[in-house]
This record gives structure tokens, C-alpha cells and sequence, in this order.
């Protein structure tokens, strides 16, 4: 159990790390060289990792929960009928709708790793 506890507060990094290393390879397969900028946003999650800052994983988890919160406004949004989408598109939203509460819930882990423990 203390080695779960030792290591949960990695999880959101990791969980952002494995997003965005997806995101990369699924455009690197179509555009090429143009994806490797995409590799600039794992960055701070690496950093997080290896060098722990409180205010770098207070500024990370705010930017994500806005970003997440907005996803899930167009989410629902969608749900309700508000924008009308084509066939493809609602499928892709009902496939991206568990990785939208998903980033949203990892946001609020690393503001909570932020505010209550020490690295």
C-alpha cells in the first residue's frame, strides 16, 4: 500500500506523457516532420518528474482544468442537441468523451498534489 501511495502523485504526468506521445505518433504517421513540435508539450511533464515544482504543477493542473472544462461544455453541448453535427463527428465525440473526463480528473489530481503534498 506505501509503495502505491510513494507512487500515485506520478500518475497525471504519466498519464499526460502517454497522451501526448499518442498524439504524436497518430500525427506523425499523416504529416511527417510537422508532428515533432507536438513532442514540445512533454516537456513540463517530464520536468515535473524529474525536478518537482509546486508552482509548475499548480500552473499545469489550472491551464487543464480550464482546458478540460471547456471540452466538457462542448461535450455536453453536443449531448444536448445545442450544435448539429454530422454522423462521424458524433461518433468521435462519444469515443473522445471518457478522454475528456479523464484529462479533467487528472487535472484536479495535480492541483491536489499542488496544494497538499510536498514532492
Amino acid at each position: 500500500m506505501k509503495l502505491i501511495q510513494k507512487y500515485s502523485k506520478f500518475v497525471p504526468y504519466l498519464y499526460f506523457i502517454a497522451v501526448i506521445s499518442y498524439w504524436f505518433t497518430e500525427v506523425n504517421r499523416n504529416s511527417g516532420i510537422t508532428a515533432y513540435p507536438i513532442l514540445l508539450f512533454g516537456i513540463p511533464f517530464i520536468w515535473q518528474l524529474v525536478k518537482p515544482s509546486k508552482r509548475l504543477n499548480f500552473s499545469l493542473g489550472i491551464t487543464f482544468v480550464c482546458i478540460s472544462s471547456y471540452l466538457i461544455l462542448a461535450y455536453v453541448s453536443d449531448l444536448l442537441n445545442i450544435i448539429t453535427l454530422s454522423t462521424t463527428t458524433k461518433q468521435f465525440i462519444i469515443y473522445g468523451g471518457l478522454f475528456v473526463v479523464a484529462n479533467f480528473v487528472m487535472a484536479l489530481w495535480m492541483i491536489r498534489n499542488s496544494m497538499k503534498r510536498t514532492f
